[in-house]
């Protein structure tokens, strides 16, 4: 009796086996084509060189690297690290202006009453997923054009010359992501708003808690989850954004998703784009690894 148990044991597990085998099998297929191959072939397109007429001469040298590091026949420049750290800067202010605005404005849908005027907000949050990103930020260069009502009131209080657009520059740049990325980070934490136990804050309240320590013991860890969630949809394509910075930033602002675009696009360098894909990825890793580690240790010290 032992044997045949530990044969239909053994023939439960194998079946079990395949059974998950074949359930991961198409998602595992997935990424190892979509994921897997595609990176495996920029790090070999990385250490490739560009021909004379733009083709792709595979002789293996870390020539692309050591442009990424800054050298070149005239000796070192900063320029790529510059770039970089702009891009990181953009995406971390981009990031934190879209926390404080997601915030009061997922507070103030869900505080709506009815269903169908929650309904009515979040519809009104979403609608710009139903417009192509191009076409939003064309539709802001004629917002900030000399003679609409925002450059006007910015030209009266000295803000932009009079007669000049509020684009290109930083302002242009910024109010374009904000307003791109504010829906990733308003939903999720919409969602966690709307799970909220009430109860915290008002027994916080009740002990005299004053709104920041009300908002940082009974409210910030409710809605953490959230907040993670929103911030790494939004910090991680804002940090790789060229469309809005190549429209409304010009020549006068480049992000290294612009520098990649150029590579690809207009210099025909695909070695060199690839090292700065992978210079992206290598980012944006790094950013993840950061997250994660201030992340654990902020639930480790937390009573909840």
């Amino acid at each position: 009796m032992l044997k045949d148990f530990f044969q239909s044991s053994s023939g439960m597990r194998f079946k079990s086996r395949t059974f998950t085998t074949a359930l991961i099998a198409p998602g595992l297929f997935c990424l190892i084509v979509f994921l897997a191959v595609p990176c495996l072939s920029l790090i070999f397109l990385s250490l490739a060189s560009k021909g004379t007429y733009g083709n792709i001469e595979w002789t293996i040298s870390l020539e692309n690297y050591k442009r990424l590091l800054g050298y070149n026949l005239f000796g070192w420049r900063p320029d790529f690290f510059f770039i970089l750290l702009r891009s990181l800067r953009e995406a971390f202010v981009t990031t934190v202006v879209c926390i404080i605005l997601s915030y009061p404005l997922s507070f103030y849908i869900a505080s709506r009453k009815t269903p169908l005027s929650r309904f009515v907000w979040l519809v009104l949050l979403t609608v710009p997923f139903c417009t192509n990103l191009v076409i939003r930020t064309y539709a802001w260069q004629l917002l900030l054009d000399p003679q609409s009502p925002i450059t006007q009131v910015a030209a009266f209080f000295g803000m932009v010359p009079k007669g000049s657009p509020m684009y290109p520059g930083a302002f242009a740049v910024y109010l374009g992501m904000i307003t791109t990325f504010l829906p990733f980070m308003a939903l999720p934490l919409y969602s966690s708003i709307e799970r909220l136990n009430w109860q915290l804050p008002q027994a916080a309240k009740d002990l005299y808690a004053s709104p920041y320590l009300i908002f940082k013991q009974a409210i910030l860890p409710q809605t953490i989850h959230g907040l993670y969630a929103g911030i790494i949809i939004t910090f991680v394509p804002a940090m790789a954004m060229f469309v809005v910075t190549d429209i409304l930033g010009g020549a006068k602002y480049m992000l290294i998703g612009n520098l990649i675009q150029q590579q690809f696009s207009q210099a025909r360098d695909w070695p060199f784009g690839a090292t700065l894909s992978l210079a992206l990825m290598c980012l944006t890793l790094l950013s993840f690894a950061l997250f994660r580690t201030s992340r654990i240790s902020r639930e480790g010290g937390s009573i909840y």
